[in-house]
C-alpha cells in the first residue's frame, strides 16, 4: 500500500505530466471543437466550424478524433434550411460510453459519486468518515467506489476520478496543501489514490471545481468570468476570467474565510475564530458557528442539517438565522465583487438556494454595500447544483480536465482509439 506523508509535515509541490482542472489552459483545438459540442449539440460540423473560428477541414479532423475515442456520437441525419442542400449529420456529447467519478471530503464526511460526460449525477454516496486521518479517509474511498461502479455504472467505462476538498489544494501536485480542520498538511492524494483505483487522479479544492462546473454545465454568464463564493463547514471562494482560474504560487487564492465582516454588535462576532480573531466571515457564519448560534436562540439542533430542514419548515428562528447569514455573506460578496469585478458571482450556500427571502438579503445588501454593482439581481448568482453540490465538485475536477484536453493521458480512451 502507498505510504501517505505524515499530516504534520508538508511536502514540496511537485509538477506533473497529468492534466490539471485547477490551471485549465485555452482548450486546445479538439477541446474546443468538444466545448462547442457539449454547449449546442446535437450540432452540423458547418456550425461548430463557425463557433470556434475553426477551419471545415480542422473540425472535420478534430471530431474524427473525438469519435474514435467515444467522446461523441453522430445523431440522426437533418435536412438542410427548407429541406435543400446537403444532410447535415449532428454531433453531440456520447453520455452511454464513459463516466467519471467523483469524491468530495468534507469535514465529518466524504461523498462519492458518478457523472456521465455532461455534467449529470448518475449516482452519489455520502458516509461519515470513522477517522479524519489521510490514511483512512482515502483508503476507505477506494474501497468504496469499485461497488459504486458496480451498482450503477450500467457497463459504463470511468474513465477518471476527481477529488474535490477545501482549504489549500495543488492541483499539479495532486496534493492537499493544507486542511486545518483535517489536519492534513502536504498529502499526496493523487498517488494514493491513483495506486489504489488504478484511474488517472485529479484533485482540487472544491470552490475551484464548482466553478468549472458553472461554466462548463451551469450559468452562462460565468463563462466571460466569474467568482464563486463557497460557504459551509468550510468557506473559501475561487476567481476565474478568460478561460483561467487562479491558482496562487503557494496555492492558497481564494482563501476568505477570514474576511473581517462581523462588527462587535453582530451576533456571532465575540466568538474567536480559529483563527484567534472575532469578527471574521468563517466566526460568523460558518456551518458550526450556525449550530451554535441556533442554541443561543433555544433552537438546539443536532447538526447544521437539522438547522436547514427546521428554516424549510418555516421555524422563523431559524429562517432569522440564515437570513442574519445571508446579510454577511453578502458583505463578503460586496468586497469580492469590488475587488474583481466579475461579470457575476455565484454563491453556493443552501439556504440562499432554497429559501428566497436569504436571495433577496444577500442581494440588497451587495446593492448597500457594493461600488460598483449596480445590478445584484442579475450579477449575483445561486449556485446551480443545489441538493447535488459535494458530488458535482468531485466530478468536476475530472470533467474539467477532461474537456480542457480530450486527447490527453486518458487511459480509457487510448485504448477506444
Amino acid at each position: 500500500m502507498d505510504r501517505l506523508p505524515a499530516p504534520n509535515r508538508p511536502t514540496p509541490l511537485r509538477r506533473s505530466a497529468m492534466p490539471s482542472a485547477g490551471r485549465p489552459r485555452r482548450p486546445s483545438g479538439t477541446g474546443a471543437v468538444l466545448g462547442a459540442i457539449l454547449d449546442h449539440g446535437p450540432v452540423a460540423r458547418s456550425t461548430v466550424a463557425r463557433l470556434t473560428g475553426l477551419s471545415p477541414a480542422s473540425v472535420t479532423g478534430h471530431c474524427a478524433q473525438l469519435l474514435a475515442r467515444g467522446l461523441i456520437r453522430e445523431s440522426s441525419e437533418t435536412a438542410g434550411p427548407r429541406g435543400l442542400g446537403r444532410p447535415h449529420v449532428p454531433l453531440e456529447i456520447d453520455t452511454g460510453r464513459y463516466l467519471v467519478a467523483g469524491a468530495h471530503i468534507a469535514v465529518a464526511h466524504s461523498t462519492l459519486s458518478l457523472m456521465d460526460l455532461r455534467g449529470r449525477v448518475v449516482a452519489e454516496e455520502r458516509q461519515p468518515h470513522r477517522g479524519t486521518g489521510p490514511q483512512e479517509v482515502l483508503s476507505r474511498l477506494a474501497v468504496r467506489l469499485p461497488r459504486l461502479v458496480e451498482a450503477h455504472a450500467a457497463g459504463r467505462t470511468v474513465l477518471a476520478l476527481g477529488v474535490a476538498t477545501g482549504h489549500r489544494v495543488d492541483p499539479v501536485a495532486g496534493m492537499v496543501v493544507d486542511h486545518p480542520q483535517l489536519g492534513w498538511r502536504g498529502v499526496a492524494v493523487r498517488e494514493h489514490l491513483t495506486g489504489r483505483t488504478g484511474l488517472p487522479v485529479q484533485v482540487d479544492n472544491h470552490s475551484r471545481a464548482l466553478a468549472r462546473a458553472e461554466q462548463l454545465f451551469g450559468e452562462v454568464a460565468t463563462r466571460a468570468g466569474v467568482v464563486l463564493l463557497f460557504v459551509g463547514t468550510v468557506i473559501d471562494a475561487a476567481f476565474s476570467t478568460a478561460g483561467s482560474v487562479h491558482l496562487g504560487p503557494r496555492a492558497g487564492a481564494g482563501s476568505v474565510a477570514h474576511l473581517p465582516v462581523a462588527t462587535g454588535e453582530v451576533a456571532g462576532a465575540a466568538e474567536p475564530c480559529i483563527c484567534g480573531r472575532p469578527g471574521c466571515l468563517h466566526a460568523a457564519v460558518s456551518e458550526p458557528a450556525m449550530v451554535r448560534l441556533a442554541a443561543q436562540r433555544g433552537l438546539f439542533v443536532p447538526a447544521f442539517g437539522h438547522l436547514l430542514d427546521t428554516a424549510m419548515a418555516g421555524d422563523p428562528r431559524a429562517v432569522a438565522l440564515f437570513r442574519h447569514r445571508a446579510e454577511l455573506v453578502g458583505r463578503a460578496a460586496a468586497l469580492l465583487l469590488d475587488l474583481f469585478d466579475p461579470e457575476v458571482l455565484v454563491v453556493v450556500e443552501p439556504g440562499i438556494a432554497r429559501l428566497p427571502e436569504c436571495l433577496a438579503d444577500l442581494r440588497a445588501e451587495v446593492a448597500e454595500r457594493s461600488a460598483i454593482c449596480d445590478d445584484p439581481e442579475r450579477a449575483v448568482l445561486p449556485g446551480s447544483f443545489a441538493g447535488s453540490v459535494p458530488a458535482t465538485a468531485g466530478g468536476a475536477v475530472a470533467l474539467a480536465a477532461l474537456y480542457a484536453d480530450p486527447l490527453g493521458p486518458w487511459p480509457a480512451l487510448t485504448a477506444a482509439s
